[in-house]
């Protein structure tokens, strides 16, 4: 009773078929974008948006990326932290080669031309599947951080092998630099977010997203009721590397400013955000943002209260929070596959019947 639907009726298809067709839902959606826009850019310090806020908001971009991969049309991904690589130094590249583009033209170059080489990977997929398919693209995550390590041209022949991010401005405020505040780097990351989210979620459920979900869910049957599985898979690659390709340029440009690929784009990486996806839910918009909230919040509370509140040092510290992460995917595993979005929507369905026990 808490979760009211009454006097929800709709009179049309599109009232019905909208992505929050219950009053409450679509004002908890309306209180939310309130506060991410009206209050936390007001209140948000240098800390905040590091350590926590940025970080989630990129991170967010990636895991909606490998959803829809992974998630939506079944296509395992090991090759995530590659593909964000290639939209970090293809963003790097316009930025040096052009300096009166646009930041937000070339973090959405980068996510265009990560498309492409996503495609590119992904022509494997029809021919193999599942485990197979998964070291296919773990060979690219390999074979794209040893591409931008040995050939110079990419970091333009720096000593160190780094590539900076130049300073870039948009509407009279510092996104990229030393100089840059962190609302305005929160507030461009949070509008990539919006934008690319709202994209996803019109996508997965028009007729792409079905053909997608077909394949996902019987190849096979997919293609005799008329699904053409090439389509499918490359536009599933296509889309998924541009979010993530998005991702990874967000996170050299706005995030870190600076980066070594080896370090920032490894295997880790792409671990990273498969638990993320995993923990949030697969095959939900949702449970990507959930998931990446709950990785990025995780390791900050775990060291506060080990290191902060217990006194621990802090290399056990981080020992603890990889048992403890490990632990948290066995148990989503084994427990609740559908992840932290399931739990959401059973929630919402006992307030609906609460108090009541039927």
């Amino acid at each position: 009773m808490f979760y009211r639907e009454a006097g929800d009726f709709k009179t049309s298809y599109t009232a019905d078929s909208q992505t929050f067709p219950i009053s409450f839902d679509r004002f908890r959606y309306y209180a939310v974008l309130a506060v991410a826009l009206g209050i936390i850019p007001f209140l948000i310090n240098d800390y905040w948006a590091s350590a926590v806020l940025v970080p989630f908001l990129i991170w967010a971009i990636a895991a909606i990326g490998l959803n829809i991969l992974t998630g939506y049309c079944g296509q395992v991904s090991l090759g995530t932290g590659g593909f964000m690589a290639v939209g970090a130094y293809a963003c790097y590249k316009l930025m040096t080669a052009f300096p009166d583009l646009n930041i937000a033209a070339c973090v959405l170059l980068g996510g265009v031309i990560t498309a492409g080489v996503g495609v590119l990977f992904g022509l494997p997929s029809l021919r193999i599947k599942g485990f197979y398919l998964a070291v296919a693209t773990l060979a690219a995550q390999f074979f794209l951080v040893w591409l931008f390590n040995k050939v110079p041209w990419f970091y333009n022949y720096s000593a160190s092998g780094q590539i900076n991010a130049p300073e870039r401005t948009m509407f009279g405020f510092a996104i990229t630099g030393p100089n840059a505040d962190a609302a305005p780097k929160y507030l461009f990351c949070l509008a990539f977010l919006f934008v690319l989210a709202w994209l996803a979620r019109n996508l997965t459920r028009g007729t792409v997203g079905r053909t997608w979900m077909a394949i996902r869910d019987m190849d096979i049957a997919a293609e005799i009721i008329g699904v053409n599985p090439l389509k499918a898979k490359l536009t599933a690659f296509a889309v998924s590397s541009f979010f993530v390709g998005v991702a990874g340029a967000l996170f050299f440009s706005v995030y870190l400013g600076a980066v070594e690929v080896g370090e920032a784009f490894g295997i880790n990486q792409s671990f990273l955000v498969l638990f993320m996806i995993i923990i949030g839910g697969l095959g939900s918009i949702f449970g990507s943002i959930v998931g990446a909230a709950f990785i990025v919040l995780l390791p900050v509370l775990l060291k506060n209260i080990m290191v902060g509140g217990l006194g621990w040092d802090t290399a056990i510290a981080a020992h603890f929070e990889f048992v403890i992460l490990g632990g948290l995917i066995i148990f989503f595993l084994i427990v609740e596959p559908h992840g932290l979005a399931r739990l959401w929507q059973l929630a919402k369905e006992k307030l609906r019947l609460w108090p009541f026990p039927h």
